[in-house]
């Protein structure tokens, strides 16, 4: 057995069912203790969005939307794009269903996340600002925290790998070398993030709508060339849900356990809803009152569901999820295929920013958590570890580095749930809407 091998053999029969069963529960948990928070939080997301927020105007915060667009971009990425197709590749089309109904309920997960990372956030001698899971937690359990704090830093280190690897793996297409793309993004990622937050979060606010934009118009425009296959795909997906998808081009089949398994860890990997990485930006937002942070970030995910959608049907419509092996390049692929001069380009564009904005965030949430654990000391040591992994990441095989991160959360993702369910249940009052 082989390295990668034996990491999908821990991840499908060891740790995977207990992982999405335990999820799956918090978010239910959860959106019944808030009362569907997710639903009834709209009107007042877009009071918030258009008649702006409460901020208190501490030094070393930032603003409320520059928090929001440094967390979406790190949520808004690779995984997007990526992520419904290689769930399809591997789940079937029914699948994209179970993602999307993960999302829906990880929402008021990450609603309790970041409220209560931003109520519990604290201030250091200098100035600096901590929070996030590894402040929240410690009002559970001081080990609960640590646990937590070592395991995050392992996870974003190789969700960054991860990102650098999947863009190197579609710029080869284009024959640029790997190694060209891991030194030029590890170089990019060095400068930003010696910028601090207020880099990040003004890069973040300008970069995420562009790219929005960009990909979202090239999608729909192959979307609607072919009505009928579209309608095709929704039926696809719908018959799918409950019963066995069958085997069909280079796709093996999958069962419906099978397609729930990967479309909801997808969900997982994508939002990052229960693993509380996205609350670590959303400390540093400057609002007055926690829950309308928690209601920015718990209503951004609509961006996380339509994304996801699209790119999924993407991959149903133009038939690439049954062609070939698994793979990081299918939705490069259909763009190749069907916007052969234009959209190639603009998806490559698009791809480099979604990964440079994800590969930043990532990074910049990795720093918060080491300096919670180091109190600021060695930051250089690990900006540097963070380019090594960058550069060293564009280079290793894809189905390994989507293996190991699956790996890690696991790792994360437990003590981070627990606590967020003792903690609802003891300050239900803050999370009141």
């Amino acid at each position: 057995m082989d390295i990668v091998s034996f990491f999908c053999w821990l991840n499908t029969a060891v740790l995977s069912y207990p992982l999405i069963i335990v999820f799956f529960s918090v978010g239910i948990i959860l959106t019944g203790m808030t009362r569907f928070a997710q639903i009834r939080a709209f009107p007042q997301f877009i009071r918030l969005v258009t008649h702006g927020m409460r901020h208190t105007h501490q030094a070393h915060t930032i603003n409320s939307f520059h928090a929001l667009f440094a967390a979406i971009s790190t949520t808004m990425g690779m995984g997007n794009i990526v992520g419904p197709s290689l769930a399809i590749m591997v789940g079937g089309p029914g699948a994209l269903f179970w993602l999307l109904v993960y999302i829906f309920f990880g929402s008021v997960i990450k609603f309790a996340e970041v409220t209560f990372a931003v109520a519990t956030r604290i201030k250091t001698e200098d100035g600096h600002i901590i929070g996030g899971p590894m402040q929240y937690l410690k009002v559970v359990s001081s080990a609960l925290a640590q646990w937590y704090n070592v395991a995050i830093i392992v996870l974003l280190i190789s969700w960054t790998s991860l990102q650098s690897n999947t863009l190197a793996s579609i710029l080869v297409q284009e024959n640029i070398p790997a190694w060209v793309t891991g030194l030029l993004l590890s170089l990019l990622t060095l400068v930003i993030l010696r910028g601090g937050a207020e880099l990040v979060g003004s890069l973040a606010s300008r970069l995420v709508p562009l790219m929005f934009v960009l990909y979202v118009s090239s999608v729909l425009f192959i979307l609607f060339k072919d009505i009928a296959l579209l309608r095709e795909a929704f039926a696809l997906v719908c018959s799918t849900i409950f019963t066995r998808a069958a085997a069909v081009g280079g796709f093996a089949g999958a069962t419906v356990f099978q397609a729930m398994r990967i479309g909801i860890l997808r969900g997982i990997l994508m939002t990052e809803a229960g693993v509380g990485t996205s609350a670590i930006p959303h400390a540093l937002s400057d609002a007055q009152r926690p829950v309308d942070q928690g209601i920015l970030a718990m209503c951004s995910m609509v961006t996380d569901m339509f994304l996801s959608l699209i790119s999924g049907l993407l991959a149903l419509v133009t038939g690439v999820w049954m062609q070939g092996v698994f793979r990081s390049t299918l939705i490069y692929e259909a763009f190749s295929l069907h916007l052969p001069v234009f959209g190639r380009w603009v998806l490559v564009f698009s791809v480099i920013l979604f990964v440079l904005t994800t590969v930043i965030g990532n990074s910049f949430n990795g720093m918060q958590s080491f300096n919670a654990l180091t109190r600021y000391r060695f930051v250089q040591w690990y900006i540097g570890l963070i380019c090594l992994v960058v550069f060293f990441g564009a280079i290793i095989s894809a189905p390994l580095a989507w293996e190991i991160a699956d790996t890690i959360m696991v790792l994360v993702a437990l003590p981070n749930l627990l606590g967020l369910v003792i903690l609802t249940y003891r300050n239900r009052n803050m999370l009141k809407i």
